[in-house]
């Protein structure tokens, strides 16, 4: 490895060099890896029925106000790190390095957390070829795999722009051929055999179950803001970064809704209320199997498999580089700045990334996936989601000249409708998750975090020590 650069020459050395479509294939197959081929039953437990078709709906439509908000931080601020940059650049005259470094502390546990799910559900769908699998065996193949794309991720960014198309390509023929199973077998009586009381509104069980919903669904649309993690290395960021985010999240909207809507109508959605069941663990390939049969079943289950590669790969991709960038700006460890010195990534932000997904999926596969998804999603509200909507605005008043080569439709409605939403999430999370507490969990992270800051600001005589 070589030594740090000085501060200020790491980012320049990484080239831009992925275009719009490479950026729109890194985003959707991030969003959609196979997170859907495991949360469709998880969905309709938690909702009691097809009107699970609403947090789809609904996870697209807070994925699309929030990524107008990724749009616009993007383009005006394109460095490699996302909402690291945003925090620094909208709080750092007010609170120093406090809310980029929180920031920092907690996406370093969420990022590879919510990557462990991509694994946990590869091992999922490998137990449709391998049904007796014992527990061990599925740890071990699990944390190989992880270590696999490691390796995969230690290469040139062209070389991973171009990779990132063919397992795109994948992804895309995967969910192709069971859309199509589905819709050549469509039941619309299945699909749509709602339950008594499935929209009774005026229920708190609705509104519990609704947010529920909403939680799965937008953890399936995760990753419709990778292309902002890579912005210092995508090409005519102001231009690319906020048309791959739009574009992803209505892609990724059209092929849910047919994906879940072609399952149902298939699989009885009472047959995905046991967690035991092969329709709960593998439905992708119960529909396959009992459409074009098991041989159609297998092939389309290894494109499954490899579709939870090519979304791991992506998040893992768009993660590493976020402890690079806070490294640069001395907010974290001075390790994290140090790049490649052949391929020019940053090399200890992909290898922790292998490192904490490793321990999460070993956590996940102790674990409810459903309850694992709730404790990742109010961590990441908090110091995240809210924290990027509040500093948009921010940065709307105190910096009016900022160059924005795009601008939020609609402002600040889109911005207003995203912060509600993740405040709905995050309220109703305890409920969905019982015996968890989520809530009490997250307020712990974030303050072991600003205990964390206390102590590095002082070391380094950062603010509030630096006076």
């Amino acid at each position: 490895m070589s030594a740090a650069p000085p501060n200020g020459q790491v980012s320049s050395a990484i080239r831009r060099k992925i275009g719009l479509f490479p950026a729109i294939t890194l985003n959707m197959s991030q969003m959609c890896g196979v997170g859907p081929f495991i949360t469709i039953p998880a969905m309709i437990v938690i909702m009691g029925g097809p009107q699970a078709y609403l947090g789809w709906i609904l996870g697209a439509l807070l994925a699309l106000c929030d990524g107008l908000v990724w749009a616009e931080l993007g383009a005006s601020m394109p460095g490699t790190g996302g909402t690291y940059v945003y925090l620094r650049e909208a709080f750092g005259k007010r609170s120093g390095k406090l809310l980029p470094f929180l920031f920092v502390w907690t996406a370093m546990l969420f990022i590879p957390l919510i990557m462990s799910t991509g694994i946990i559900g590869f091992v999922q769908y490998l137990s449709w070829f391998w049904p007796d699998m014992s527990p061990t065996a599925g740890n071990l193949i699990g944390v190989a795999l992880i270590w696999l794309i490691v390796a995969m991720l230690w290469r040139k960014i062209e070389s991973i722009a171009k990779l990132s198309i063919v397992l795109w390509l994948i992804m895309l023929v995967s969910i192709g051929a069971l859309i199509l199973a589905a819709l050549t077998h469509f039941h619309a009586d299945l699909a749509f055999s709602f339950p008594d009381g499935a929209f009774d509104f005026g229920a708190s069980s609705f509104w519990f179950g609704l947010a529920g919903g909403l939680t799965i669904g937008i953890y399936d649309y995760l990753g419709y803001n990778t292309s902002a993690y890579l912005a210092g290395e995508v090409d005519q960021p102001g231009r690319v970064i906020p048309k791959s985010i739009i574009l992803s999240i209505v892609g990724i909207l059209a092929i849910y809704l047919l994906m879940q809507v072609g399952v149902l109508g298939v699989v009885d959605w009472h047959r995905m209320l046991d967690p035991d069941s092969a329709a709960y663990k593998s439905v992708a390939s119960v529909v396959l199997s009992e459409t074009w049969g098991n041989t159609a079943a297998g092939i389309v289950t290894v494109l499954i498999l490899i579709t939870a590669v090519a979304s791991v790969f992506a998040g893992l991709l768009g993660g590493s580089r976020v402890p690079f960038e806070a490294a640069n700006d001395k907010v974290f460890f001075s390790v994290f700045s140090r790049i490649h010195p052949q391929h020019q990534f940053p090399t200890y932000g992909i290898l922790s990334m292998g490192v904490l997904t490793s321990v999460g999926f070993m956590i996940g596969r102790m674990t409810d996936l459903t309850t694992l998804i709730q404790l990742l999603t109010t961590v990441m509200i908090l110091v995240q989601s809210v924290a990027q909507v509040i500093s948009l605005l921010v940065l709307r008043k105190t910096k009016p000249h900022l160059a924005r080569p795009y601008t939020m439709w609609l402002y600040p409605v889109p911005a207003v409708i995203a912060l509600l939403g993740w405040v709905y999430i995050y309220i109703a999370s305890n409920h969905n998750a019982p015996g968890a507490y989520p809530i009490q969990w997250s307020l712990v992270w974030v303050a072991a975090g600003g205990i964390a800051f206390l102590f590095w600001a002082r070391v380094h005589k950062l603010w509030p020590f630096n006076k």
